[in-house]
C-alpha cells in the first residue's frame, strides 16, 4: 500500500477535490494550465444567489477556485484551513441546506488532499459525514457532487481499520452520480480515472470517450473544457 500522503496527494486526480490551479494532473503537459480537479474544480455548479446563506457560500466559493494563485503550498493549505472553518460555521448555522454541505465536502477533500499523511484521515473522515447527510436531503447530491466527491474519498483513503477505503463503495458512488448526470463530463472523467487505476483499460477508455462527448455545463465552460482536453490526452496516451 502506497504512503497516506502519496495517496490522498492523488486525491486531486480523482472527483471534485481541489480547486482548478491547486495541482498538476499526472499527465498534464509542462506549462500546460492543470485541468480543474475536483474540487472542486468543484464540480457542483455555483447558482444564483437567493436564501441568506447562498451569497456568503458563493464568496467563499470564489475564494476557493483562486487558491492555487495563493502561491507557496503553506498559503494554499492556510487558505483552505480557512474556507472550510468558515464552511463549518456557516453549516451549523444552516444545517440542512444540502447544497451548503456538498461544498462543505468538497473543501474538506480538498484540505486532506493539500495536507495528506494522518491530519488527511480526519479531514477525509469529516467530508464523507458532510457528504452522507447532504445526500439524506438530497438524494441527487446536488446534482451528483457528491457522489463523485465520494467515489474519490472511498478509491484513495487507506481501508479498514486506518479509515473507511473501499473500491466496491467508490464505483458505486461514480454509478450514482452518472445515473443523476449521465452526460457530464467531470463524472466520466473521474470514474475513467478509477478504472484505469483499477486496471480495466477497456472501461476507462469507453468512459474517457464519453467525457470527450459530454455535454458542457454554462457555468463550469472552463472546467469542463479542460477536462475534455485532459480526457483527449489520456485517450491518446492509453490508445
Amino acid at each position: 500500500m502506497s504512503s497516506l500522503s502519496s495517496r490522498f496527494a492523488a486525491l486531486a486526480l480523482c472527483g471534485c477535490l481541489a480547486s482548478p490551479l491547486l495541482a498538476l494532473a499526472d499527465d498534464a503537459a509542462p506549462g500546460q494550465s492543470a485541468p480543474p480537479s475536483a474540487a472542486g474544480a468543484a464540480q457542483a455548479e455555483p447558482q444564483a444567489a437567493g436564501a441568506p446563506w447562498q451569497e456568503s457560500l458563493h464568496a467563499l466559493i470564489a475564494r476557493f477556485e483562486r487558491i492555487g494563485t495563493e502561491g507557496s503550498e503553506e498559503a494554499q493549505v492556510k487558505a483552505l484551513e480557512a474556507i472550510a472553518g468558515e464552511l463549518r460555521a456557516l453549516g451549523k448555522r444552516y444545517p440542512n441546506e444540502a447544497e451548503l454541505l456538498v461544498w462543505q465536502g468538497i473543501v474538506l477533500a480538498s484540505e486532506a488532499r493539500a495536507k495528506g499523511g494522518v491530519a488527511a484521515l480526519g479531514l477525509a473522515k469529516e467530508a464523507r459525514e458532510v457528504l452522507e447527510r447532504a445526500i439524506t436531503l438530497d438524494p441527487e447530491g446536488y446534482k451528483g457532487s457528491a457522489y463523485v466527491t465520494l467515489g474519490a474519498l472511498y478509491d484513495r483513503a487507506p481501508g479498514w481499520p486506518l479509515a473507511f477505503g473501499d473500491d466496491a463503495v467508490a464505483e458505486r458512488m461514480f454509478e450514482r452520480a452518472l445515473s443523476i448526470r449521465p452526460e457530464g463530463i467531470d463524472v466520466h472523467f473521474y470514474f475513467a480515472t478509477f478504472l484505469q487505476e483499477e486496471g480495466r483499460l477497456d472501461d476507462a477508455r469507453r468512459h474517457l470517450e464519453r467525457a470527450i462527448d459530454g455535454q458542457v455545463r454554462p457555468a463550469r465552460a472552463t472546467t469542463d473544457a479542460a477536462l475534455r482536453e485532459q480526457a483527449r490526452r489520456r485517450l491518446a496516451k492509453l490508445g
